[in-house]
């Protein structure tokens, strides 16, 4: 009697969906006070599969693939390749005008067909890297909290304060090799976007599988959200984020702390966990402090730093001499201006064999308030204080540029057109090719274009960018300027550091990822007057850095995976994903 007065309730028209389905499992009568269970499937086929973004194939399942997993009548009749659903995308793709809608494009590409996605991205990496990554991904992150449609990675919050490890837990992957790691709070040249700042780990990740060939399953991106003081997304409805003010000191040391302590009780030791985007008063503490007891890796500090190593070593060819022949002038001196001066001197220490401090003599930098001088000592921040030499103050760029008379101009200030026609006009008239590094991301804060920089100089500059640029036509020759990205490092190092089996970053790994790009710029490339090779031999040139990364671990003593390889390249190129379909039993 009692079943049958369920099932008359069952039936009863106020309890089915229109059209007199039965609502079998009560869910359209769950309210809050009556829950009702997400029942899901654990098999991937028929209508999951197709929902499911790492083994989904779209139009590509063949004939028994479509018998064997229940997938007849969900797809239409034809069968393509995953050439042609290449073919297709990039059509489509190319038709769209505003970047962030192709950028928009790709991530749903790669929320339903992962290794589509990053065929797609190795494929036509020169084309699609300014759109999954800068300069496209800042205006992503700006909109983030309009675009955003499903979760990418993990958000920890001042509410998850004391259960990050059961966070950590809810990931469904349990073996990660790579974290990427962001507060926000300095996002590329764009400041404070909190919570919205999660594209970069998402970009950078997307980057580590299609550059540097790790699985995506080993990657995880994460925002740690401590707030934001930026008061336009605090007052806007969409914003995805905690809406209070920035945490600070012993608050957000302990969060930071049990985060690091739990990603290491999850994941293990040879975990590496990449700080991207934390403002310079924490990003340097956060290195210092976890550099000793985590495999840690700031690449606004170290990936910047050896990728215009890099730049500088292959620009000898260029202009001659050697590194400590030179004289070095930065606008900029937060995580990225300080961290390449230091591997520079570190570099030029090492070729000639005296202290440190000698090179750091030959490197001179400028912040907001001028050229910094042994006068300004007492006020300076502790990561400046090293650059601080003997010199009357200078308290503009073009009077330091005067003064100082630097062969090397690097722009790491995220203040657009500070590299102005006056201070380019003064580069090149005591200097016979002039290095013009103009670093600021995205291309709105960069501290020149590529085309100024060729104009002002007279065709004499030797240049390159953070954001990329066409090439430029100057009195009937094309100049192609090179893009310092840190694209060129963080995957190929990265590679190195897990296929080695390493417990900790040294600086002398940074140099030998530095030295292997160097060495992959062609005659050809500088005959273009580039200083960088081309993005479409990146899975070859992240190869060679593993390789080098990888064989400095063992050298030092910092790796795990016995015994060596006799072959590093090979080896680094056999680990890496291939995103070509897999085909199902």
């Amino acid at each position: 009697m009692e079943n049958a007065r369920q099932v008359e309730a069952y039936m009863d028209p106020r309890s089915t969906v229109g059209g007199g389905v039965e609502d079998a499992y009560g869910e359209d009568r769950a309210t809050e006070e009556q829950l009702v269970t997400p029942w899901t499937f654990s098999v991937a086929s028929g209508y999951s599969l197709l929902r499911d973004p790492h083994h989904n194939k779209g139009l590509a399942f063949t004939e028994i693939e479509r018998d064997a997993h229940y997938l007849r009548g969900l797809l239409p009749p034809v069968v393509l390749t995953q050439e042609l659903q290449e073919k297709k995308l990039m059509h489509n793709l190319r038709k769209y005008e505003v970047p962030l809608q192709r950028y928009m494009s790709m991530m749903d590409l790669q929320e339903r067909n992962e290794r589509l996605f990053y065929k797609l991205l190795i494929d036509n990496v020169e084309e699609l890297l300014p759109v999954v990554y800068t300069p496209t991904v800042g205006e992503a992150c700006q909109k983030y909290g309009s675009i955003f449609r499903r979760p990418q990675g993990l958000y920890i919050s001042l509410k998850e304060k004391g259960k990050i490890l059961e966070v950590l837990k809810n990931w469904p992957e349990k073996t990660i090799q790579v974290i990427v790691v962001t507060d926000g709070e300095r996002i590329l040249g764009l400041g404070d976007l909190g919570c919205q700042g999660m594209g970069i780990p998402v970009g950078k990740l997307a980057l580590y599988t299609a550059l540097g060939g790790l699985r995506p399953s080993a990657c995880l991106p994460i925002t740690i959200d401590v707030g934001t003081n930026n008061e336009q997304l605090l007052n806007d409805d969409f914003y995805i984020g905690l809406r209070q003010k920035r945490a600070r000191g012993q608050e957000y040391e302990d969060l930071l702390h049990e985060f690091m302590c739990a990603v290491k009780q999850q994941y293990g030791e040879k975990v590496l966990i990449q700080f991207e985007d934390f403002a310079n008063h924490n990003a340097f503490d956060l290195l210092a402090k976890y550099s000793k007891t985590h495999l840690v890796f700031n690449d606004d500090i170290q990936g910047t730093a050896s990728v215009v190593l890099a730049g500088l070593v292959a620009a000898l060819k260029l202009v001659g001499g050697t590194l400590a022949d030179h004289t070095y002038l930065f606008l900029g001196a937060g995580e990225a201006g300080t961290g390449i001066a230091e591997l520079i001197a570190l570099e030029m220490s090492r070729q000639t064999g005296t202290p440190i401090e000698n090179s750091r003599e030959k490197i001179w930098l400028v912040d907001s308030k001028g050229l910094i001088v042994s006068s300004r000592m007492e006020s300076l921040q502790h990561f400046k204080k090293p650059w601080a030499h003997d010199h009357e103050p200078v308290n503009n760029l073009l009077d330091a540029v005067k003064a100082i008379k630097p062969t090397v101009l690097i722009g790491t200030s995220g203040v657009g057109k500070t590299f102005t026609q006056d201070v380019v006009e003064a580069m090149a008239s005591f200097n016979e090719k002039p290095v013009i590094l103009a670093l600021s991301n995205p291309t709105t804060q960069s501290e020149c274009t590529a085309e100024e920089a060729y104009t002002w100089s007279k065709g004499c500059a030797i240049f390159a960018s953070g954001s990329p640029f066409d090439p430029v036509e100057y009195e009937g020759k094309i100049f192609v300027p090179g893009q310092a990205n840190n694209a060129y490092i963080f995957p190929g190092f990265g590679l190195g550091l897990v296929i080695s089996g390493a417990i900790r970053v040294h600086d002398e790994m940074l140099l030998a990822a530095s030295e292997a790009l160097a060495q992959q710029v062609t005659q050809e490339n500088f005959d273009k007057g580039l200083i960088y090779p081309p993005f479409k031999t990146i899975r070859k040139i992240s190869a060679h850095i593993a390789a080098n990364v990888a064989a400095k671990a063992y050298e030092l003593g910092l790796a795990t995976r016995l015994p060596r390889p006799d072959n590093l390249v090979k080896y680094a190129e056999s680990c890496m994903y291939t995103p070509a379909y897999r085909s199902y039993r």
